[in-house]
């Protein structure tokens, strides 16, 4: 698979947000809190916008109005992401319902399981699309839920990219590159040698993280 590429400048600071889940207010509250100096530095959200909290559709409002108005904001598709492109195309409904799809549906005012995509705004069908496997920015890979070890980075599949947890969380691989992910929620954040893991499980009442590279300073607020 193919990577999206891009160069920051080693001055310029580097600013993550993990796994949000519909969880606008606090959103909002990390976003006041964070130090990140729109058009200088770098913001990446690491997937997994949408399911099981209560303002899936708000916070992707807020995070498409943030692409628009300021550059070098980059979004990682999540898994969540992914089940919900696969539901509109009528593929595995049960398992995006199962994994709470329905708020995100009602969110959209998609009170039948048989809704079409037309509910949803066309510039959020747009972001849906234009979500990115992973990212390498100078020292780094985003990505939302990890690498396979042993696997040369441009060849790893998309469902490993947006699903893995073992072999991937507990490796002492060298990927070539610090890894920062999401998707398995931690109490606090995870912090290896080889990689940096920032979902802290906001929706599941503990706090939403934002790491600060290269510095590697954290900042969170709780739910």
């Amino acid at each position: 698979m193919k990577g999206c590429f891009e160069t920051v400048d080693a001055s310029e600071k580097i600013f993550v947000i993990g796994d949000i889940h519909g969880c606008l207010d606090m959103l909002n509250r990390l976003l006041e809190k964070v130090p990140w100096r729109p058009g200088r530095d770098t913001l990446i959200f690491i997937g997994d916008y949408i399911d099981r909290g209560k303002d899936p559709k708000e916070v992707v409002d807020l995070i498409v109005s943030l692409q628009k108005g300021f550059p070098h904001v980059h979004c990682l598709k999540g898994n969540h992401e992914g089940m919900l492109l696969d539901y509109l195309l009528g593929v595995n409904r049960d398992v995006y319902l199962a994994n709470q799809g329905h708020t995100t549906l009602r969110s959209y005012s998609m009170v039948s399981e048989q809704s079409a995509e037309g509910k949803i705004l066309p510039e959020h069908m747009e972001f849906f699309h234009s979500l990115k496997p992973y990212l390498e920015v100078g020292d780094y890979y985003f990505v939302h839920a990890g690498f396979r070890p042993g696997t040369a980075i441009h060849c790893q599949c998309e469902e490993d990219l947006l699903w893995i947890r073992e072999p991937f969380i507990s490796t002492p691989y060298d990927f070539g590159r610090k890894v920062i992910f999401g998707h398995t929620p931690f109490v606090e954040p995870l912090v290896m040698k080889n990689k940096i893991g920032i979902d802290t499980g906001a929706v599941f009442g503990n706090k939403l993280t934002c790491i600060e590279l290269p510095h590697q300073r954290f900042y969170s607020v709780r739910a």
